[in-house]
């Protein structure tokens, strides 16, 4: 049998036949996303839609010149950062005030894409939107007249209360009442500061919201001498950002930006910018960050770079 004999030009030569097709692979560009959804409408129009609270304090509320700014306002300017360099476009942000009552509404009809306020994520909303990872945790509690009877939930029997409607407090109040036969007497009001008016003005005897929702309007309007809130919760509420279901594109964008910010200091460092320190209209709440959203951040893994 003839024995084969390859010179070094011939080796050469063989080598460079296996190893061009996998430069050229190498060099060859990856295939362009395509965009679908809310990234493609980004791109498309060079803007997203932020709706905002008028009265969420510290979380989405207006300053003096009637900008919305807070704490998930701050977190959602990062997501459209981030959506704006996933599709290499300048973005632009459009403002639409929406209240509790109308901003899921807002959402699925596509007159926004993000919802940036104190709205909770639970197993029931996000049938029909989508949550980023969770930003904070609050609770439902109590705000009443400093001279008030009224020390918990089974005071509440045969006394009118007021709450936002469309939100987790007032469903709160319902159902205890139902469970424990109070026979109380649910006043919805339009939005958290027509809430906090119904019971200034003698109109309610508690106001139901959450914890920090109701220190703020403690703080904002001075009003810690006439009021007092209760110490029990009566539901634990872990806010998210809101936005489109069905979306996995902008919703992988979202929930990078969230876990960004977790992971980097930089959500504890908007804590403390928004809940320990004055704040840019002269409040100062000092609320300390909770058990329960230190051991979120403590759990979150880091985003993918």
């Amino acid at each position: 049998m003839r024995a084969w004999r390859l010179t070094l030009p011939a080796v050469l030569a063989a080598w460079l036949a296996v190893l061009a097709p996998m430069a050229a692979a190498q060099t060859t560009a990856p295939e362009p996303v395509v965009l679908a959804g809310t990234l493609k409408k980004a791109r498309d129009t060079g803007t997203l839609v932020i709706g905002y609270r008028e009265s969420s304090l510290p979380f989405s509320y207006l300053n003096q010149a009637k900008r919305p700014i807070g704490y998930s306002i701050d977190i959602c300017q990062a997501i459209v950062s981030a959506a704006a360099a996933e599709i290499s476009r300048e973005l632009a942000i459009r403002w639409v005030p929406v209240t509790s009552e109308n901003r899921f509404d807002a959402m699925t009809s596509g007159r926004i894409d993000l919802e940036c306020g104190s709205t909770t994520r639970n197993a029931e909303r996000m049938r029909t939107v989508a949550f980023s990872p969770v930003i904070f945790v609050a609770g439902t509690k109590l705000m009443v007249p400093r001279n008030s009877p009224i020390k918990a939930f089974r005071d509440l029997k045969g006394k009118t209360v007021v709450a936002t409607a469309g939100t987790t407090n007032a469903d709160s109040i319902e159902q205890l009442s139902q469970r424990f036969n109070l026979g109380v007497k649910l006043i919805r009001a339009r939005d958290h500061a027509d809430a906090f008016e119904v019971l200034r003005n003698g109109g309610a005897a508690a106001y139901a919201g959450d914890d920090v929702l109701l220190y703020g309007f403690l703080a904002r309007a001075d009003a810690g001498k006439q009021f007092v809130v209760t110490r029990d919760f009566l539901s634990y509420d872990p806010y998210g950002i809101m936005l489109r279901r069905d979306d996995p594109q902008f919703a992988s964008v979202v929930d990078n930006a969230v876990r960004h910010l977790i992971t980097s200091g930089e959500l504890e460092r908007l804590y403390k910018q928004w809940f320990l320190n004055r704040l840019p209209t002269g409040e100062r709440l000092g609320i300390p960050m909770s058990a329960q959203l230190e051991d979120i951040i403590a759990a979150t893994p880091q985003a993918p770079e």
